[in-house]
């Protein structure tokens, strides 16, 4: 795969990124040295940091140095995306108010 295609397609689709990168290449294999367990749990929970560190592995061989703050970076993208789900959870019409206790 291209670097600068699976680049944008892993700004806006994550998980599909990581499913056609595992389809087509061996790249996930290598970053995570053979491991499937990690990168699925990856895939489910946190695909930005996942993505961010098979593309840096992929591209310079081994995540070291400031590669590891655009780690920290893709981190804190996807946490970013849980938390703004949580608070925008009511601005949904037909969701339910929580009831006082």
């Amino acid at each position: 795969m291209c670097g600068c295609f699976v680049l944008f397609l892993g700004a806006f689709a994550p998980r599909l990124t990581l499913a056609l990168m595992a389809l087509f290449n061996n790249e996930i294999t290598k970053a995570f040295d053979g491991s499937w367990i990690i990168p699925l749990i990856g895939w489910f929970l946190l695909p930005y940091t996942t993505l961010a560190y098979v593309l840096l592995s992929w591209w310079t061989g081994d995540v070291s140095g400031f590669d590891w703050f655009l780690v920290g970076l893709a981190f804190v993208i996807d946490i970013g995306s849980y938390t703004g789900s949580y608070r925008r959870r009511y601005e949904v019409p037909y969701y339910p108010a929580a009831e006082p206790i």
